[in-house]
């Protein structure tokens, strides 16, 4: 059990989401649950009912209702969900149609913008029928290469009003992975603008654009806002205008929701596209809808009162996810550019300004933090804030402790853990439950999360991985162009043959005193020296405690006809890798973790490789020192990272500590 950190009040408990759902279901089904894992249980235990009560709880709106839960629960994959209904997308999104706050957008330049929700339901639908005008239906794709704009969601939610299927890529990605992306769907209409800012510099789109454009035939039209400059030159990009000029003169007009199947198809999403070519991966609206709006209730306790941020890009699912507060009520703040710009105090600055109550990051945004030794600043007020929420990779214990000890003490912090391909989390918190260092609080209500060890065999306490055992709705319901769902059970169900059951690819540990779940990197980059398995997470959580280490990563190298763990270090500033640094990692690893994870090399490098969604790329690497080529390097955030991995390359087998 990691150290308990938090504890919820007993008024927190009585005024949950959770709270007043675990009523409903008592109520509706004549059950006499009293806790949060008592209500997990019967979650994967009556799994229909659990769905169908969260169709209720959630009031989703719809034209035509439900004849069955699930057409077959016993196909995985391919069990269908909520056979019969009728519904739409962004008409659950734009259910509020007021005064009240939709959307505060802040730049990094201190530009600002809102909306109230009235006029969010107005810019859609003026936005839906100009679509309509031009000839987009039901199942075109729409896309967008674009900063986090509140124009952005305009745009995906006019297109999903259609049922249209919407794609986006942030403005930060380079034009040769958004061609790898859009390239393979064909889209209609892409949506992008003339510039961004980040760390106080003017970055041009526009060149990006034409190259995507030029590289996509299918493109009829492109739509471009004008958020560096009033009117941008955009002359160089076929069949192009201005998002004020192609959006509707009308008014007012009404908006057609088209009312579509549970499962048509509504988001494409990418995988990280850094071994080749991304996945795409098509995403139901019904299925997507249930399962944020039980995250985001049940889970993240959002109400209609909250505040709610993610820093994030419309490159990643939390984009996605963020978004769909929208059908709960409450005010969205979406933010581009560097969180933290000017100073560390940027993203608190943001919280103090606009009364912010749910703040979302990824972990490596703490840990930057942690390196920096930031503490909040006194004169930064940010009693507003009740919850922070982490994902992106994962947290050590000493990260957890960090936020309460150098940030906020009361509060609830909720780490969570999915993925892409589900668009939400297989693992995630509950306001009512108390949070340990190192622990994501519960599996998510829903989902049959269990661990594997290599044969197959379910284990607690241990380290395996991560599978679900039964279905659920957010599942994809396709890759794109992969009509024998080849590449789909590739991906997840082939992994442990005689069990049909979904391996996500985590490396994780499912603790038997708390129900919590620590996590310890992806799978697929788990170090093997000498036929022992270390999770990577479990080294960099131990390294990156040390003051001089800003940041790590690990990767196993063939050597002697064996392997040997190297440790890559960058240094926070001011200090050297000497002698001394290098055996005082090597006696922490080997007093925190064990003898097994003391790597064999310690180097020093310039940088690390990341992707957008700050995740770090251990396989990149790996190629390299094993001599294999590097694709997607457009997929890196900073892809100039690689070029001191490959200047070492000739010399590394010959070097020894």
């Amino acid at each position: 059990m990691g150290k308990l950190l938090w504890q919820p009040s007993e008024e927190l408990v009585r005024q949950a989401n959770i709270t007043k759902f675990i009523a409903f279901v008592n109520k509706r089904y004549d059950l006499r649950i009293a806790s949060y894992h008592q209500l997990y249980k019967w979650s994967i235990e009556k799994t229909l009912d659990f769905w169908e009560a969260m169709w209720e709880f959630g009031d989703i709106k719809y034209s035509r209702g439900y004849d069955k839960v699930v057409d077959n629960f016993d196909k995985f994959p391919g069990a269908r969900w909520f056979i019969g209904a009728r519904l739409n997308f962004a008409d659950n999104l734009l259910r509020h149609n007021d005064d009240h706050l939709g959307f505060i957008f802040r730049g990094e330049t201190q530009k600002l913008s809102t909306m109230t929700y009235a006029e969010v339901y107005n810019s859609v639908a003026r936005l839906a029928k100009s679509l309509r005008d031009i000839g987009i239906v039901s199942g075109d794709r729409v896309c967008a290469y674009m900063p986090n704009l509140i124009e952005t969601a305009i745009a995906m939610l006019a297109a999903t009003s259609i049922g249209a299927m919407w794609s986006s890529c942030g403005a930060d990605l380079g034009a040769q992975a958004v061609l790898d992306r859009f390239s393979q769907i064909e889209p209609k209409v892409m949506f992008t603008a003339d510039g961004c800012f980040y760390k106080s510099k003017t970055f041009n789109i526009l060149r990006k654009a034409e190259q995507v454009v030029k590289g996509i035939p299918s493109l009829e039209k492109t739509i471009i806002f004008p958020y560096v400059e009033t009117k941008p030159d955009i002359y160089r990009i076929p069949n192009s205008m201005l998002y004020h000029d192609f959006l509707s003169s009308k008014k007012k007009p009404n908006i057609r929701f088209e009312q579509l199947s549970f499962d048509h198809p509504i988001y494409i999403m990418f995988s990280s596209g850094t071994t080749g070519k991304p996945k795409c991966m098509v995403q139901g609206a019904g299925g997507v809808l249930i399962n944020h709006l039980k995250e985001l209730i049940l889970h993240t306790d959002l109400k209609r009162e909250d505040t709610i941020m993610y820093i994030t890009s419309c490159s990643w699912m939390m984009w996605n996810w963020l978004l769909s507060s929208l059908a709960i009520g409450a005010t969205i703040v979406l933010y581009d550019g560097n969180p933290n710009y000017p100073d560390l105090n940027a993203m608190w600055r943001l919280i103090h300004d606009h009364k912010i109550t749910i703040f979302g990051c990824s972990a490596s945004y703490i840990n930057y933090l942690r390196s920096q030794r930031y503490k909040l600043r006194k004169d930064l007020d940010i009693s507003s804030l009740r919850e922070i929420s982490q994902t992106g990779s994962s947290l050590s214990a000493a990260g957890f402790q960090y936020v309460y000890q150098d940030i906020k003490q009361n509060l609830h912090f909720n780490s969570i853990s999915g993925g892409t391909d589900i668009n939400g989390c297989f693992a995630i918190g509950s306001p009512t439950l108390p949070v340990h260092a190192g622990e994501l609080q519960s599996p998510a209500l829903g989902m049959k999360v269990n661990a594997y060890d290599e044969k197959g065999n379910p284990i607690v306490d241990q380290h395996g991985e991560l599978i679900c055992e039964a279905p659920f709705p957010s599942m994809p319901l396709y890759f794109w162009n992969d009509p024998d769902n080849e590449r789909y059970k590739e991906a997840y169900f082939n992994y442990y043959p005689g069990h049909n059951v979904w391996r996500h690819g985590d490396y994780i540990m499912i603790h038997s005193d708390t129900g919590g779940i620590t996590f310890f990197g992806r799978s697929d980059t788990v170090l093997k020296p000498s036929g022992v398995r270390i999770g990577t997470a479990e080294i960099y959580n131990v390294v990156e405690q040390l003051k001089e280490i800003a940041y790590s990563v690990a990767i196993v190298q063939k050597w002697k006809e064996d392997q040997r763990v190297i440790l890559f270090v960058k240094l926070a500033s001011g200090y050297d890798l000497t002698k001394n640094l290098k055996n005082s990692i090597r006696k922490t690893l080997r007093e925190n973790a064990s003898p097994r994870h003391v790597p064999a090399l310690i180097i020093e490098v310039p940088d690390i490789p990341y992707t957008f969604n700050m995740k770090k790329v251990e396989i990149a690497i790996t190629n390299i020192i094993h001599d294999r080529p590097v694709s997607n390097r457009d997929a890196l955030r900073n892809p100039e990272s690689l070029d001191y991995f490959e200047r070492i390359l000739p010399s590394l087998q010959n070097i020894v500590d």
